[in-house]
This record gives structure tokens, C-alpha cells and sequence, in this order.
């Protein structure tokens, strides 16, 4: 209870917004890098607190879009650490309602999480998979976006190529299978054979 009111004191002297200039910035620099992920890391544990008055509160400000800036063009820990706070808002029925509200709020989102699987294969990471699977989840247990994620889900997804990097971690795995089961590409597909229905949708 103390932990989350401390947060909350932060939150009400909108704190976060003061380190929200180190996330614009487009210099790829050492020093700035640091910046950034210093910012990040802040802002991530905030979100670790699992509190709907906060992912309320950083839904007011520019977070997500600062955040998505950060995965086009941050280091491979940036852009880990500015997914994970993607996906912690996302898992917030809060959160997840403001990014499906629009398209362009979705799509934004979608399209920039495709970019990251794409640049994957020469840039692997299982610590980013992981998250991008996590959001790519959680967005298709929205009865739109999962409509729409039968058309853009990447096809990297799909095909097995992270099977190898995956083989060590069976919750990624297994988040991977349901999301695919959901979007109706897993139901033929053998090593998905134990998911056999499809998370239900909020509407």
C-alpha cells in the first residue's frame, strides 16, 4: 500500500514528464543512450506497480508514442526495456481500450512492433521476442484488433523462424502458440496441438 501511494505522490507531481525529454531525443549517442534507458527504467519500474491509476496517469501524457520511438531507434536494452512498458499498459484493461479505441492508435503500435520482428533474424534477441510476443497477445484478445491481426500479424511469426531461440523458454512458447491459435493460424499446425480454442475477446 505504501509502495503504490509513494508512486502516486510521484505521479500527482507529474514527475515522469520531467525525464520525457530524454526520450525525444533522436541522438544515438553513449551519453544520451544512457539518458534514455536511465528514463526508461524509471518509468518501467512505475509500471511493475500493476496500478490502474497509473497506467491511467501516463495515458494522459506522450508514453506510448515516446515508447515507440525508442523501439524504431534505441539500443537493443531500450528497446526491450520501452516494450516491456508497452506491454505493462497493454495488459491494463485500460490500457489496452485507449491503444484499440482507434485505428491509427493500433496500427501505430502494429506497425511498429512488425519492424522490430523484422530487424529480429539479424538482430536476435530473446529477451525483445519475448515482449513483442506478450503485445502481439494481449492485443489479440481485443475482438478488433485480433480481426485485424489475421491480415498484419508478421509472418516471421509464423513460419518457425524463432523456433530455435525459443527452445529454451516454453512460456514464450506457449504465449506464441496462443496467440497464433487466436488469430487462426495455429489450429493445423502440430506443435500447437494441446491449444486447441482461442483466448476469449473483450469487446
Amino acid at each position: 500500500m505504501y509502495f503504490s501511494s509513494a508512486w502516486s505522490m510521484l505521479l500527482n507531481a507529474h514527475v515522469p514528464l520531467f525525464l520525457y525529454p530524454f526520450l525525444n531525443t533522436t541522438s544515438k549517442t553513449r551519453p544520451f543512450e544512457y539518458l534514455r534507458l536511465t528514463s526508461l527504467g524509471v518509468i518501467g519500474a512505475i509500471v511493475k506497480v500493476d496500478d490502474t491509476e497509473i497506467i491511467n496517469f501516463l495515458l494522459t501524457t506522450e508514453i506510448i508514442p515516446l515508447c515507440l520511438k525508442t523501439m524504431e531507434m534505441g539500443s537493443e536494452l531500450s528497446k526491450t526495456v520501452a516494450t516491456f512498458i508497452v506491454q505493462k499498459i497493454l495488459l491494463d484493461n485500460v490500457g489496452l481500450g485507449y491503444v484499440v479505441q482507434t485505428a491509427e492508435r493500433f496500427f501505430a503500435v502494429s506497425a511498429v512492433l512488425n519492424n522490430m520482428v523484422l530487424a529480429l533474424p539479424e538482430q536476435p534477441s530473446v529477451r525483445l521476442l519475448k515482449h513483442i510476443i506478450r503485445c502481439y497477445l494481449r492485443l489479440s484478445d481485443n475482438s478488433r484488433a485480433r480481426e485485424a491481426l489475421r491480415q498484419c500479424l508478421p509472418k516471421l511469426l509464423t513460419d518457425h523462424t524463432f523456433t530455435s531461440c525459443l527452445a529454451e523458454d516454453a512460456q514464450t512458447r506457449g504465449w506464441l502458440a496462443q496467440l497464433l491459435v487466436n488469430v487462426g493460424h495455429g489450429h493445423s499446425d502440430p506443435q500447437f496441438r494441446d491449444i486447441v480454442e482461442p483466448t476469449p475477446v473483450i469487446a
